[in-house]
């Protein structure tokens, strides 16, 4: 099955794992509020008294949210492990954030500000911001990451699934931060050789003594 980036099955379990024991315990707590008010008001319950201690419920209440507290944990921490461990043949792209604009530079010295990705080929991201702090946040791809000045940071993904994606700032960077948007296109392999060759070109015939 294709999908737009590799991490869309993990993160989206995660979110859906978190809202169904969010709800379930609405709903139970709910419940429970009601049936309790209803069952154990004053006039139904003339001699009731409060209990001081249950030692049993005091576990249940206690074990119960570290276990789900742990399955959270874990969900977090399998994608940031993967978030963080890039293939060793991915290819590498340097991104930089600026007031207002983000800047992609291949390692062949070709610069772009639009992000140009073969489909099914492994990416890396050296992310670096020369003046204040951005967030690299691809909503489609379920990733975001910090981009800082004077510190090197880094996301990989993958894509199996060609189409046009949209980067935003999730920082607030200054005035026209709602206006750093850019794109990811996922090309097929072919044509993104056939783009890469039209960017030498054209890089070639801009530097003197190329020709």
């Amino acid at each position: 099955m294709f999908s737009a980036s590799n991490y869309i099955d993990k993160v989206d379990n995660a979110f859906i794992f978190i809202v169904a024991i969010s709800f379930a315990f609405l709903v139970l707590i709910t419940f429970l509020m009601i049936f309790f008010v209803i069952k154990y008001n004053r006039k139904r319950n003339k001699k009731a008294v409060n209990i001081e201690g249950n030692l049993t419920l005091e576990i249940v209440w206690t074990v119960i949210p570290v276990l789900l507290s742990l399955g959270m944990f874990w969900y977090g921490w399998v994608g940031y492990v993967d978030l963080s461990n890039p293939p060793d043949d991915a290819m590498l792209v340097q991104v930089t954030g600026q007031m207002w604009k983000w800047g992609f530079e291949y390692e062949n010295g070709i610069k772009t500000d639009t992000l140009y990705v073969p489909v099914s080929k492994p990416v890396k991201l050296n992310l670096i911001s020369v003046d204040v702090n951005h967030s690299f946040f691809v909503p489609a791809f379920r990733f975001k990451k910090d981009v800082l000045p004077n510190r090197d940071n880094m996301v990989w993904f993958q894509s199996d699934e060609v189409g046009s994606y949209d980067i935003a700032c999730a920082e607030y960077c200054g005035l026209h931060h709602a206006y750093m948007y850019s794109k990811v296109v996922v090309m097929p392999e072919d044509e993104y050789n056939t783009w890469v060759e039209d960017q030498l070109k054209k890089l070639n015939e801009t530097v003197p003594g190329t020709n």
